[in-house]
């Protein structure tokens, strides 16, 4: 288990992070083994099929524009993939205001990946991906560019009562990234 919803003091419930690595990590039930081998099979089937697509990286560039799209529509965002493929293109036909938050989401994701040839995956590198997320975005939410938040935070609803998601308080946050950074250290060795 990654998680669990855990009461805080201020009545609400936020998801907090199991410690990481988890100290069962490699010790996995038969039927975990047997999905964990049917999903190592079903990647090898879909690195095949990419084998026989003329262009992969279009095909790429159209799952991340998925991705972005749903990412993006998670903090309320009401544009759609097709809206980020057409304001890509310049169609201009009435787009939503906030269809550049999916594109922003798409460049620094691009970003990113071109960055972690060259920098490890680290806490530094999440907040210098998301100073380039934000930077270009609309500042919503009270964002802080470039670091983590410094208050609660929820998705949908008037207030964490009633959210339909609250991510770990600040200081679980913080606890749960520097348990990551030190076992991620620790993995690439």
């Amino acid at each position: 288990m990654i998680g669990k919803k855990v009461q805080q003091p201020n009545g609400f419930k936020a998801f907090i992070l199991a410690p990481f690595p988890n100290k069962g990590l490699f010790d996995h039930p038969p039927d975990i083994i047997k999905k964990d081998t049917q999903a190592s099979r079903l990647l090898g089937k879909l690195d095949g099929i990419t084998q026989l697509l003329p262009d992969v990286n279009f095909f790429i560039s159209m799952y991340v524009c998925k991705d972005a799209a749903a990412s993006s529509q998670i903090e309320g965002t009401k544009a759609t993939m097709i809206d980020a493929l057409e304001a890509d293109v310049k169609i201009e036909s009435g787009l939503p205001a906030d269809v550049d938050d999916i594109l922003h989401y798409i460049s620094a994701l691009n970003y990113g990946m071109k960055r972690l040839r060259e920098f490890p995956l680290s806490l530094r590198f999440m907040r210098e991906i998301h100073k380039e997320l934000m930077a270009k975005g609309r500042q919503t939410h009270f964002s802080d560019p470039g670091n983590f938040r410094k208050s609660q935070n929820w998705i949908n609803g008037k207030g964490p009562a009633d959210a339909e998601f609250v991510p770990p308080p600040v200081d679980a946050m913080h606890s749960a990234l520097g348990e990551f950074e030190k076992s991620n250290n620790l993995f690439s060795l």
